[in-house]
């Protein structure tokens, strides 16, 4: 190990951006949010070289910060920050007995992040170079709206995303009425997708996606509660006619190779803070390429993680298209770096490591202290 990549510090810092959308207040996890909780890790080598990474926060921010400072930081200090296969294979594997998903795995996931960015900026080159290759320089967005409170609310967000320049848009809806109401705002040849957020059993998910039909959604996401019900999954596949899409739930590469094996999806939508950070994505890609399955990045980020998630996307023609959070940050972390521009299409940042640090001043300013 050269002493110039051993790891000096790891730090975990907790920010809360304020955010407009097209709708009232509202959120996700039974809360509505007033700002967007992100989970920042800076890993520091003994050069004085740093990483960036993220690992998931929202409603469960202080869990995933706690266990970056308090739990990961301890044992990865002193080590070297250039084996990251050996380094986080050693992690997953001490740490397996406090969870193999949640903060333990968004902490991992953040550490994995920040290493890949190290990586390639002590190369000189993007992480897509790294993986393998930056076989595009841009990739169309979806705009992933947040909930609305009617259907003629849905109508309008989707006017004014169409305004925006993108021409695929996701709902987070539970209502044919909302998705009718988007169809006929959008037109027939827009890509519509839908995310019920595990909203229904499985014969609810059986009865509602037959009146979705007619609608001609690209997707629909998570439709049965619990997402581990693999066999309720396969069974709708088998039963309706409309294509599936699930993952952001599930915790590490194990569980997508339970899922794929039970032939339950056609797109797989791993999320880079929450399945374990780009080591753990990549295995998952290797996967899905062995079973033939499409690739939809679970990706409502404005930070590293979602230049993580761009880059795997430069790599990867599985991946066929970026989720752009259906929200406008007061204060991005950089820049216009990472933001579709008024196309529908994000450009994939190309200098070392994810191709942008966050802006100190903005940490700074929205660090939750």
């Amino acid at each position: 190990m050269s002493d110039s990549s051993k790891i000096r510090s790891i730090e975990a810092i907790p920010v809360g951006l304020p955010y407009t959308h097209d709708g009232p207040p509202t959120g996700f996890g039974g809360t509505n949010w007033t700002t967007l909780r992100y989970v920042l890790v800076k890993v520091v080598t003994e050069d004085g070289l740093t990483g960036w990474g993220e690992a998931f926060g929202y409603n469960v921010q202080g869990a995933t910060v706690d266990v970056v400072n308090n739990t990961l930081a301890p044992l990865a200090v002193g080590k070297d920050a250039a084996d990251i296969a050996g380094l986080m294979g050693w992690l997953k594997h001490t740490l397996h007995l406090f969870g193999r998903g949640g903060p333990t795995q968004y902490g991992l996931g953040g550490l994995d992040i920040a290493l890949w960015d190290l990586a390639g900026k002590r190369a000189g080159m993007p992480v897509a170079q790294l993986l393998g290759g930056m076989s595009r320089r841009e990739l169309p967005a979806y705009s992933s709206l947040m909930r609305m409170p009617d259907p003629r609310a849905v109508a309008h967000a989707c006017e004014r995303v169409l305004a925006r320049g993108y021409r695929q848009i996701k709902l987070h809806e539970h209502t044919v009425a909302a998705v009718a109401a988007a169809r006929e705002a959008v037109g027939a040849d827009l890509d519509l997708m839908l995310d019920v957020n595990c909203a229904w059993t499985p014969n609810e998910a059986l009865g509602i996606a037959g009146k979705l039909v007619r609608y001609q959604l690209k997707w629909l996401e998570e439709p049965i509660y619990p997402p581990e019900d693999f066999a309720s999954l396969a069974r709708l596949r088998q039963l309706a006619d409309v294509p599936l899409a699930a993952g952001e739930n599930l915790p590490n590469a194990w569980a997508f190779k339970g899922i794929m094996e039970s032939g339950a999806l056609d797109y797989l939508q791993p999320s880079v803070t929450k399945v374990g950070g780009i080591s753990e994505f990549r295995t998952i890609l290797t996967m899905a390429e062995m079973h033939g399955r499409a690739v939809a990045p679970h990706s409502p980020y404005f930070g590293p993680g979602l230049l993580a998630t761009l880059q795997l996307a430069a790599f990867s023609p599985l991946i066929g298209g970026i989720e752009s959070f259906g929200v406008t940050l007061d204060v991005p972390f950089f820049g216009d770096v990472g933001l579709p521009d008024g196309h529908g299409m994000i450009r994939v940042p190309d200098g070392p490591g994810l191709g942008a640090d966050p802006d100190p001043e903005v940490i700074e300013r929205f660090m939750i202290r």
